[in-house]
């Protein structure tokens, strides 16, 4: 199979990991051979539920059985994208009430963009460096990463930068301004938690001149945490509110949340503003209830700050030199990309998966399902630390 996979699908690097996945279970990921993986990726933060939750699983069946694809987004009322819209604005502050279902985390970026023109008349997009939230033309066109925005330019216009947390940078929001967008946490930077208030003081300077905030909460929501989104955190409201991995519980889905108000402008001059086939398919629809409906009735949003506390406790060690995040959003900190290298392709030989950020290059990514036990939290950090301590024997023969 890995021999097909290399040669008949496109690959987005030189040498990617190459499991062979045999089927997948909770915490674990099982190759053909029939070795598990404990998985602390959760698919980059998109197995909220870890892998065939029950729930979900049925969901799915139930629904597939009913009927799959029946009409482009919004032209027919289908009971799953329906329930699952209404129990997601019961979830969110007011004014937060009507969402737009997409395909994934980067469509619904390129849906907020275009509605945040659209209502206020304005083209000037903030956004903030080291950020990432996709990789289609707009969403790039927000990274001001030259090194990833120049082979594909020319890019989306009117788009400038500021820093995250940067106060001083506040004042380049004008009048002109149509939006900022920022994560509320920093992903593909290493996991940035916003401080001093700063996304409060951000909200204020886009009020005071008509802008939109928008908040990707692409990685840090549905749970993750220990509020069921991120800015819940931070007390603020975002004008345009953007999700997308853990939301399906595995499946592949995206949404954009606003007022009616702002988002009713899309259906209007011209219509069909924003346009999606598959978007609130309704059996990708049926899984994203049943996990909204888990994580909600469960306690797994209070537990990830419990775990939080495990993964801390039972990951110190000299070569970690920062736990950065919050919940089960973690980044370990290594001394350098070769080791933090070294730690993720050894783990992976010892039956551990983890995984790399996008610009922090000495960044470990823990992000595991919310369902992961006591047990297995215990049963990775063991390999991770026997993992450090061989980098660390390595490192002193060197010397």
């Amino acid at each position: 199979m890995k021999e097909d996979f290399l040669k008949y699908q496109a690959q987005t690097t030189p040498h990617p990991l190459g499991l062979e996945v045999s089927h997948a279970r909770g915490s674990y990921i099982y190759t053909t051979e029939g070795k598990a993986h404990l998985d602390f990726v959760a698919g980059v933060s998109a197995c909220s539920l870890g892998h065939c939750h029950p729930k979900v699983v049925k969901a799915v069946q139930e629904q597939a059985a009913k009927y799959m694809h029946v009409m482009v987004y919004g032209e027919y009322a289908q009971n799953p994208s329906v329930n699952y819209t209404k129990l997601l604005a019961q979830q969110l502050p007011s004014p937060l009430e009507k969402t737009y279902l997409v395909n994934s985390g980067t469509e619904a970026i390129e849906g907020a963009l275009k509605l945040a023109r659209r209502f206020t008349g304005r083209t000037e997009i903030l956004a903030a460096r080291n950020a990432y939230h996709g990789n289609t033309m707009g969403s790039l066109s927000l990274m001001d990463f030259e090194e990833r925005q120049k082979p594909f330019r020319p890019l989306l216009g009117d788009i400038g930068f500021i820093d995250f947390n940067s106060e001083e940078n506040l004042e380049k929001i004008t009048k002109k301004t149509a939006a900022v967008i920022v994560e509320t946490i920093q992903g593909g930077a290493g996991f940035i938690l916003p401080v001093n208030n700063y996304l409060k003081k951000l909200k204020i300077s886009c009020e005071a001149v008509g802008a939109l905030l928008i908040l990707d909460e692409i990685q840090p929501g549905f749970g993750r945490t220990g509020k069921l989104f991120g800015f819940e955190n931070f007390e603020i409201t975002p004008d345009i509110l953007v999700m997308g991995k853990g939301m399906g519980g595995g499946m592949p889905m995206g949404a954009f949340t606003a007022s009616s108000e702002v988002m009713d402008t899309l259906s209007d001059k011209p219509k069909m503003g924003h346009i999606t086939t598959f978007g609130g398919n309704p059996v990708i629809s049926a899984a994203a209830l049943a996990t909204l409906q888990e994580i909600t009735r469960s306690d797994l949003i209070k537990s990830s700050l419990e775990k939080e506390r495990i993964f801390r406790k039972n990951l110190q060690h000299p070569l970690i030199k920062e736990i950065r995040g919050i919940g089960l959003m973690l980044a370990l900190i290594l001394p350098s990309q070769e080791m933090a290298n070294q730690l993720i392709l050894d783990c992976k030989e010892k039956g551990l998966i983890l995984f790399w950020l996008l610009f922090e290059k000495k960044a470990v990514r823990i992000t595991p399902p919310l369902t992961i036990s006591k047990e297995e939290i215990l049963k990775g950090c063991g390999i991770i630390l026997d993992s450090l301590n061989s980098i660390k024997s390595q490192q002193r023969s060197v010397d």
